[in-house]
């Protein structure tokens, strides 16, 4: 009798999908990260024809990760005979996943705006903020390279005109994708319960020191209360002995 193998993964197969799924969230936070770094340097005394040129292609990184994290966690969670314990792992990948590419979204809007309010061409209107130095080696980070190549050469209205309508089109895909994610996969964030490292040592000594701390204070009232309470009685003592000694000079008098 023939015999047929319905199984199409084993752990094995499942653990190293869970890992896939981590290392590409991962990756794509960092490079996120990245973006917004070079983000907040437009407009400024740092933006410059080169920095337009590195967010762009840190921008296009960063979607050809979200592209290939969108099919991997999309096929785990669609999968309806993935275990319980692993689609909770997932559902967490999936919400980070989510809030990184949102965070991206907003940067990049960002981006867009700060373009059309500050030109490259004119760098006269650029506020100076006083921030020194360039941000090739955030850029060659995010994109995995030893260095940017520098171009030189006068930024046009045109080109930049150009990369602006290319950087609005890439936030609608974008927008298109946290749309369809929606709809593929349904996660409420609020039931996904957070997991992480504990850190119960830096916890407990800060716990500890805490304690330790109310401790003092509590010893400290403690002996300021004591020291009232002496106080009291002392003023109420020399009250009643100096009534007892006019009450006995009255006496003696009369």
């Amino acid at each position: 009798m023939l015999l047929i193998n319905n199984k199409v993964s084993d752990d094995g197969s499942s653990a190293q999908s869970l890992q896939e799924g981590q290392a590409m969230v991962d990756t794509l936070t960092k490079v996120v990260a990245c973006y917004r770094h070079l983000a907040s340097c437009v407009g400024g005394c740092t933006d410059s024809r080169s920095l337009r040129r590195e967010l762009q292609q840190t921008r296009e990184r960063a979607q050809t990760l979200t592209l290939s994290c969108r099919n991997h966690l999309t096929t785990q969670l669609r999968d309806k005979t993935l275990p319980e314990e692993e689609r909770k792992v997932t559902e967490l990948q999936w919400v980070a996943f989510s809030s990184c590419l949102e965070l991206f979204y907003a940067d990049m809007c960002k981006v867009y705006h700060m373009g059309n309010c500050f030109s490259v061409a004119n760098n006269s209107a650029t506020v100076q903020t006083g921030m020194q130095g360039g941000t090739t080696e955030v850029a060659a980070h995010a994109l995995s390279m030893p260095d940017l190549q520098e171009e030189h050469g006068e930024q046009t209205a045109s080109i930049e005109g150009l990369e602006q309508s290319q950087l609005e089109q890439e936030i609608s895909q974008v927008d298109r994708t946290l749309e369809d994610m929606e709809m593929k996969v349904n996660v409420l964030r609020w039931t996904v319960e957070a997991r992480g490292p504990q850190n119960s040592e830096p916890l407990s000594s800060d716990s500890a020191s805490l304690a330790l701390l109310c401790t003092d204070e509590e010893e400290a009232q403690a002996q300021f209360c004591d020291r009232s309470q002496m106080f009291v009685v002392m003023l109420l003592g020399s009250v009643a002995t100096v009534a007892v000694a006019l009450s006995l000079c009255v006496v003696f008098l009369v």
